[in-house]
């Protein structure tokens, strides 16, 4: 009985092997893996086959059974290891770089609008020894009014229409409360500009957002005048918009500004002769500047008597609308590929 077993065995090697020999892909080994190692497969069923054994045949029987097993698998590994090494031949045939070819130029973004115009603006007083500021974005109700001397219940928080998101907490509605940080915490004198991220209750249209961008201005010390302020912004008007550029003061008022003052530049379409963009002025508004109020240095611990200074502050879009010439403020959110690819 036993010899029979071994010639069974024999014969169900030599068929694995002639059935491996003929495999040409891995796909076809589990269907010949399952014939002959399987629950259900030849050498298996030579394993059940030693029941009929006595017990003093089946150590010997056991023995032929795992021999064949062994190698049946081995012979398994064999084909495994070949296939897989041809398949790994042929992955780097069809996956070889030909470095002949061009390359794919990568996508590169450009600055936005109004980043442009930041830098432009910032570059202009960094040369005059100005140092740039920065505050947060959510203000207290005491450094975005009160101590630029508009108390609770003055008419002029009502222009302001202000995002508050409780009695003591606000969006802040201009750069202003860094200029009022900085004169309670730096020393004097005082040098700054404050660009930033300001909100208002606006909306939206070719000229207003309810999220816009300011850059602000604050110079204090002792002896400035408001010759002063007026030279720094024709430096910077004819620094933006060209050395033929015009700056005319319209009075004005400001809580924390005294005197005060609307500033406009050259009309930038027409150069002063007078177009639509102007009205046919010559000139368009751009900023407000003034002295800064001497009520609004005390509340910040700066002696009136001693010290003097002057601030102004303008919407960087609108500066980079007139700068480039961008017909609405809305394109400048609007996040449009193809007008942002102009720039």
């Amino acid at each position: 009985m036993v010899t029979q077993m071994k010639e069974r065995l024999e014969q169900i090697e030599k068929e694995a092997s002639e059935a491996l020999a003929a495999v040409v892909a891995a796909k076809d080994l589990e269907a010949i893996r399952l014939r002959f190692l399987g629950r259900k497969g030849e050498l298996t069923a030579v394993l059940r086959g030693m029941l009929s054994l006595s017990p003093e045949e089946r150590p010997a029987a056991g023995l032929l059974v795992n021999e064949a097993r062994g190698r049946v698998e081995g012979l398994f590994a064999k084909v495994e290891s070949v296939l897989a090494a041809k398949a790994l031949e042929e992955r780097i045939a069809s996956e070889t770089l030909d470095i002949t070819l061009p390359g794919l130029r990568p996508a590169i973004g450009r600055r936005h609008p109004i980043t442009l115009a930041t830098d432009a603006i910032s570059e202009v007083f960094l040369g005059m020894g100005y140092e740039i500021a920065e505050g947060p974005d959510i203000e207290l109700d005491r450094f975005n009014f009160e101590m630029l001397n508009i108390p609770k219940g003055h008419p002029a928080r009502d222009v302001q229409d202000s995002f508050f998101i409780d009695d003591n907490i606000v969006l802040r509605t201009h750069t202003s409360p860094v200029q009022v940080r900085a004169m309670l915490t730096r020393e004097l004198p005082i040098r700054i500009i404050c660009p930033g991220r300001t909100f208002r209750i606006d909306e939206l249209d070719a000229t207003h957002s309810p999220v816009f961008y300011q850059i602000e201005g604050l110079v204090v010390d002792v002896g400035v005048t408001m010759g002063d302020l007026i030279g720094t912004l024709k430096i910077f008007a004819e620094s933006v918009f060209g050395k033929d550029t015009q700056i005319r003061l319209r009075p004005h008022h400001f809580q924390f500004t005294e005197p005060s003052a609307e500033v406009d530049v050259t009309c930038w379409e027409c150069g002063g002769k007078g177009c639509r963009v102007c009205k046919f002025e010559g000139f368009v508004e751009l900023l407000g500047a003034g002295m800064v109020n001497p009520k609004v240095l005390s509340m910040c611990g700066v002696d009136p008597d001693v010290y003097s200074g002057f601030a102004f502050g303008l919407g960087i879009e609108r500066v980079a609308l007139c700068k480039y010439n961008i017909s609405s403020l809305r394109l400048l959110y609007e996040n449009d590929i193809r007008f942002l690819q102009q720039g």
